[in-house]
């Protein structure tokens, strides 16, 4: 996901309150809102914890030069530099490198480029903006995977939608995970956001991932809130950044009113103006 955005002056917000759910990008989120006149209202929902197995990555490298990898997809920066990170530490870069060199490298978006670029790796196929799951799908359409071994970086999350298309296609997936989304430590501000929700505080709600519905739902349920939560979503504004995010969101029964299209911050943000105004 990208949250770069062309953000103008203040527009519609109007000192409405909008509550999102950012982790990483809390003050840039908080920012962007306030510049637009409304309220931001900040509620982490993330964790980001490493999730790394050495012993995992080195049998990765060993499996890679017995068997040839036909694609290796890079997800994200963050977990493209803690794989490099492992190999260094592990002393197997050269060798991960070389193994590069002879495989077709995919990077969904600027950041995972940035990342590859640092190490000097060649990059055979990027994904066009927005740098979704479609875009990846759509950046590969062309090459054939049946029996091929293709080597996803995880993110937070298994990527089920392109691990699915994948392996529709024949290819033999190997998830490579660097990170995972946790519960923050300390969920005082979701518990707000709930309390602040039954009050009728909150004009609308922004969601960016869907790992945040699952742990908003779970602090919920925790506390035997479910039903409560889903009662003053729904009598609320939520916005979605997108397709998944929006099914999400369904599948804990809230009604989302509006997604981003495509789906980024600056037309989440873009949409919440329209609706709020």
């Amino acid at each position: 996901m990208s949250f770069r955005s062309n953000i103008g002056p203040p527009t519609n917000l109007n000192g409405q309150t909008v509550a999102f759910l950012e982790s990483r990008l809390a003050d840039h989120v908080a920012a962007l809102i306030r510049r637009r006149g409304g309220v931001p209202f900040s509620a982490p929902a993330l964790s980001e914890e490493p999730d790394l197995d050495p012993d995992a990555i080195r049998q990765l490298i060993d499996d890679w030069s017995a068997r040839p990898v036909r694609m290796a997809i890079f997800q994200t920066g963050v977990g493209t530099r803690a794989l490099f990170a492992a190999t260094d530490t592990l002393g197997i870069t050269p060798q991960f490198l070389q193994l590069l060199a002879a495989t077709d490298v995919v990077a969904r978006g600027p950041k995972p480029t940035s990342a590859l670029r640092q190490r000097s790796v060649r990059i055979d196929h990027g994904a066009a903006d927005p740098f979704t799951t479609v875009q990846v799908l759509q950046a590969i359409e062309n090459i054939e995977l049946t029996n091929e071994v293709v080597v996803v970086q995880r993110y937070g999350d298994a990527n089920v939608v392109l691990d699915q298309a994948l392996v529709a296609r024949g290819a033999i997936v190997v998830e490579v995970p660097t990170y995972r989304w946790a519960l923050p430590v300390n969920t005082t501000p979701l518990i707000a956001l709930m309390d602040a929700l039954d009050r009728a505080q909150i004009d609308a709600v922004a969601f960016t991932s869907a790992s945040q519905v699952q742990n908003l739902f779970l602090v919920a349920q925790q506390r035997g809130r479910t039903a409560a939560l889903r009662s003053a979503l729904n009598a609320t504004r939520i916005a979605s950044v997108g397709p998944v995010c929006s099914a999400a969101l369904r599948r804990h029964g809230i009604t989302v009113q509006i997604e981003a299209q495509p789906p980024k911050l600056g037309p989440l943000l873009d949409a919440l103006d329209a609706v709020l105004g």
